[in-house]
């Protein structure tokens, strides 16, 4: 058994909660750089290269990439040989508020979620934890802008729906967004288990690397042919329009009941920010 020192995961965890606010991932970057390439309608161009931009200023001057720092989501994969003495969802968001504070990351935490009569809090974070094989422990840091978040869709299909009615559904969820939540987008698509965990795969879908394949070869064209579909939508980066409403999509899928197809979108501004840390 190794026991990981609650001072080493705090640490972590407020330097993770800094890093995912003023650093674009290298996929949703490099996504983003190729679409400002590829783009010759003016409007659409204008506005990819002051995405571009405003990423590489962030991270020059060590600020956030957007003034919604967002609902510090944090995933935890814990090895079953891994010890933590103290309560780890209590590291977590101490370890946040410490994070935004000292980092002058807005507050945007409403503690009570229907009075709200306190001002906006830096915690509680959304904790969720795996237990995995081995003795590391893997934190993500997933800070969820709500411009987006409020844009998230769930539908609990008949389990005989056709790919079709899927694919319809998914393409439908973005163009109910339109340009509302900062396209162009990344996409996470939830299928199986229930309600509530459809929604949480769709969110971990977030965290896959967009430049990467799917495994599974006829998930892989469903995403190819979905990616077609929205980006035929015309509403393009800032709804400017153009060719690219969306620059990936990834589905995350679970098993699930006989008598169901639970299908989730989660969707995320061009702003996708997330980090990761194996202790």
């Amino acid at each position: 058994m190794r026991t990981i020192s609650s001072k080493l995961i705090s640490k972590t965890v407020a330097e993770l909660s800094v890093k995912a606010n003023i650093e674009l991932r290298g996929d949703v970057l490099s996504l983003l750089n190729e679409a400002k390439r590829l783009e010759k309608t003016r409007l659409p161009a204008a506005a990819l290269l002051a995405i571009v931009k405003n990423a590489n200023v962030a991270l020059k001057e060590k600020l956030a990439i957007c003034q919604d720092t967002g609902m510090p989501v944090v995933f935890v994969e814990m090895g079953n040989n891994v010890h933590v003495k103290e309560n780890i969802t209590d590291i977590i968001n101490k370890a946040v508020k410490r994070g935004y504070s000292s980092n002058y990351l807005r507050a945007s935490i409403q503690k009570d979620p229907v009075f709200r009569n306190e001002k906006p809090a830096y915690s509680p974070a959304i904790v969720h934890i795996d237990i995995v094989k081995g003795n590391k422990l893997k934190i993500t840091v997933l800070p969820k802008g709500f411009g987006s978040e409020n844009k998230s869709k769930v539908k609990m299909l008949n389990p005989t729906a056709t790919l079709e009615e899927i694919e319809n559904f998914i393409v439908e969820s973005v163009k109910a967004a339109g340009a509302g939540a900062c396209p162009p987008y990344f996409i996470g698509v939830g299928i199986g288990g229930t309600q509530d965990f459809a929604g949480l795969l769709a969110k971990k879908a977030l965290l896959i690397p967009f430049t990467k394949l799917n495994k599974n070869k006829k998930l892989a064209l469903m995403q190819k042919r979905l990616i077609k579909k929205i980006n035929a939508l015309d509403i393009g980066p800032f709804g400017l329009g153009g060719k690219n409403t969306a620059l990936g999509l990834n589905i995350k899928t679970y098993p699930t009941h006989i008598a169901g197809m639970p299908v989730a979108v989660n969707i995320s501004c061009h702003a996708l920010r997330s980090a990761s840390v194996t202790i």
